[in-house]
């Protein structure tokens, strides 16, 4: 259950952060509705799920090869997410893209996510420290990936429903730092039950 909470903790500040697709969605609500940007809410969402997926079935294969590299892109990417926590409560403002002149679609919203730097961050991130290498790993990617689906909804979905309104909060001084520390608190919070299996693993 332990670990079940630690992704569900770490999927829902991976997702609900700002970052290139929560930015795109609450661009695109404000600019053409909720309707009209449905398709690239389910791109987005559907979309990081399958890559996320993806990712750990190449990840799988070479730590079955590489067990060491498991451990050291475990502290890597453990090391990553708590100095992306420091950038996520020291952030100053949220900025939107130009606005489109059309709505994107399913599909641009699912193939954005392979050119998204944050969507691969969170992605090999979330890998390389919720799995163990053994028998266990494709079920535990599953497990993440189908976490991460269920979570985006709501998470992404607060930037398509609320967008312009989360926009104009978020420009208030107090109310962005209030968000922005919670959200790197609960990213920090993810991230501690790996710390304690790393210190027992290098002792």
């Amino acid at each position: 259950m332990d670990y079940i909470i630690t992704i569900v903790l770490f999927a829902i500040s991976a997702s609900v952060t700002p970052g290139p697709n929560n930015i795109t969605v609450m661009a695109s609500g404000a600019n053409f509705g909720i309707r009209k940007s449905l398709p690239v809410f389910f791109g987005i969402c559907i979309g990081f799920a399958i890559m996320l997926l993806l990712v750990g079935i190449g990840f799988g294969q070479i730590f079955e090869q590489f067990p060491v590299l498991h451990l050291l892109i475990k502290i890597v990417g453990t090391l990553y997410l708590l100095y992306l926590a420091y950038l996520i409560a020291s952030a100053t403002e949220v900025s939107t893209s130009d606005a489109q002149v059309k709505p994107l679609t399913f599909i641009n919203g699912a193939l954005f996510q392979w050119l998204n730097a944050k969507a691969w961050v969170v992605a090999t991130g979330a890998i390389a420290a919720f799995t163990t290498v053994g028998a266990d790993f494709y079920s535990q990617n599953f497990t993440i990936a189908l976490t991460f689906l269920i979570i985006s909804f709501p998470c992404v979905g607060l930037w398509l429903f609320f967008g312009s309104t989360l926009k104009n909060i978020l420009k208030s001084d107090l109310h962005r730092k209030i968000f922005n520390y919670s959200m790197a608190g609960l990213l920090v919070m993810s991230v501690i039950p790996v710390i304690r299996e790393l210190t027992i693993q290098l002792v």
